[in-house]
């Protein structure tokens, strides 16, 4: 089977599907938007473009192997309810057809975070709620949890919470390739984030944006490993990028892609702590963070899930963040492309962004390669950039 990695049209918002070379679907986030199940709209049917990609069990439900809502932002996790089947797989209804999810990805930081200050919405509560029910039901009888029932910790949670779960807890820094209780030799990913709280971290460090699931993924394909690295930050800003690259300044290579999802989709924030719109150009762009989102291998594509980037004050998407991430290719020389789902294949139509990766490497496919740019030649260096007007 040919792996992939899907990005679906959903605005400013992020929906990315991957296929493994072994034939495990994951999904990260959604935005399924109330407007595209109306006719007179012209807000892409994503949910259906997804159900096209997906096959069905033995007893004729839609599924995915795993789904991992990065954070609990509405743009992010809306449609969940609606789309998805919640609770034991034994209550599925075949009226209602709604896509099974075998496995749930999620790190319980992100959620407390969220709620300290942040109202979660609809979807949100459900995803957490489902998450805390399939938690109880490892706790209650481990060996009896079956599909509809499985759950993946990603990352520890607070005093201690966390420690019963062992079977099922991914710590920072880790790698796995378990997906739905198989091991996927065709995938392995990396927990980044979201990182423990440190004593001296500020409430912006524990803010829902910056507790942000960040993994780094590397896809076997073609039969052979390590063809396709992909990095997804969901919304995490400066700061978080800021103390990954500190983590990982002498292990760079944890942070490396083929294939990135630029954070909070194509955001200035998450390069800098100035304001777009008040400074533009002159805005101080952290060097620590660039560095953090500059380890692109040769040929590698960032690709922006947004509405279509102008030249304008918004943020996101922001210029001025594209305008960067095209330099990165500039500067280290490296054939690559920066790529907005919400121009492809047109501003006016705009189309599933599907990526194959096969033995020599990851490639868009030929449908929405019209507006693809090649600039420079080379390999990108491991240390920290003298870049822009960046500080240290």
């Amino acid at each position: 089977m040919t792996a992939s990695i899907s990005f679906f049209p959903v605005g400013n918002g992020d929906m990315t599907l991957i296929k493994t070379e072994n034939g495990h679907r994951i999904l990260i986030d959604m935005n399924i938007r109330a407007a595209a199940d109306d006719p007179d709209e012209d807000t892409p049917d994503v949910a259906k473009k997804l159900r096209e990609r997906l096959t069905r069990d033995s007893h004729g439900r839609l599924f995915l192997d795993a789904l991992l809502v990065s954070h609990p932002d509405q743009d992010h996790c809306k449609g969940l309810k609606k789309h998805f089947h919640l609770g034991p797989q034994d209550s599925w209804s075949k009226l209602h057809d709604r896509i099974l999810i075998r496995e749930i990805w999620s790190s319980p930081l992100v959620f407390r975070r969220a709620s300290r200050k942040h109202v979660l919405c609809d979807d949100a509560k459900a995803f957490n709620s489902e998450a805390r029910r399939r938690v109880r039901k490892v706790r209650e009888s481990p060996w009896e949890v079956t599909d509809g029932d499985r759950i993946l910790i990603l990352g520890e949670d607070e005093g201690g919470k966390t420690d019963d779960l062992r079977n099922i807890l991914v710590r920072v820094d880790e790698e796995f390739s378990r997906v739905n209780g198989q091991n996927d030799r065709s995938m392995r990913a990396r927990l980044l984030a979201p990182l423990p709280a440190c004593d001296n971290d500020d409430e912006n460090l524990l803010s829902k944006n910056n507790s942000s699931t960040i993994l780094r993924f590397s896809f076997s394909g073609g039969g052979a490993g390590d063809r396709c690295r992909f990095l997804s930050g969901g919304d995490a800003e400066v700061a978080i990028w800021e103390k990954l690259w500190d983590r990982y300044c002498k292990h760079a290579d944890f942070l490396s892609y083929d294939i990135l999802l630029c954070p909070h989709h194509c955001s200035w924030h998450s390069l800098s702590e100035d304001s777009w719109s008040e400074l533009r150009e002159q805005g101080e762009v952290s060097r620590d963070a660039l560095s953090a989102l500059s380890q692109a291998r040769e040929g590698a594509t960032i690709v922006a899930s947004s509405n279509p980037i102008k030249d304008d004050g918004n943020d996101p998407p922001c210029i001025g963040a594209k305008r960067e991430y095209e330099a990165i290719m500039r500067k280290h020389q490296i054939y690559g492309s920066f790529e907005c789902v919400g121009e492809q294949p047109t501003v006016r139509s705009t189309g599933v962004m599907e990526f194959e990766i096969g033995t020599y490497g990851s490639r868009l496919k030929p449908s929405l390669m019209m507006a693809s740019s090649v600039v420079g030649s080379g390999a990108i260096g491991r240390q920290a950039l003298a870049h822009g007007n960046g500080k240290s």
